[in-house]
């Protein structure tokens, strides 16, 4: 737990994750998603935090073993959060296919 309350005070992006998977879970009430759809949420949700943690390690990590800036260092950092915007596209998506149905029907009345 310590890993969690450290990221989520030091680090913005994570927040701003956490809002938006906690905007989707609202979401998922108010549009009464299936099972399916929950399982995929909560695993998209997952998949994108665990991305996140994991940048956010690894750049304390990079940070530690390579405090002044090289070339490398700038490579390992921005791959790992490449990683996180690629699970944060593929969250998009995601949510995409389970609302977008749901929320056209309200718009096209």
């Amino acid at each position: 737990m310590d890993g969690i309350v450290e990221a989520l005070k030091n680090e913005p992006n994570i927040r701003i994750h956490l809002g938006f998977a906690i905007l989707a879970v609202i979401f998922g009430f108010v549009f009464d998603i299936n099972n399916t759809e929950w399982i995929i949420l909560a695993f998209t949700i997952a998949f994108v935090l665990i991305l996140e943690f994991i940048n956010t390690s690894l750049e304390a990590i990079t940070d530690l073993v390579s405090p002044k800036r090289r070339p490398r260092a700038k490579v390992a950092k921005d791959v790992a959060a490449a990683a996180v915007f690629v699970s944060a596209l593929l969250s998009v998506v995601v949510g995409l296919f389970i609302f977008l149905p749901k929320i056209l029907p309200l718009i096209n009345k």
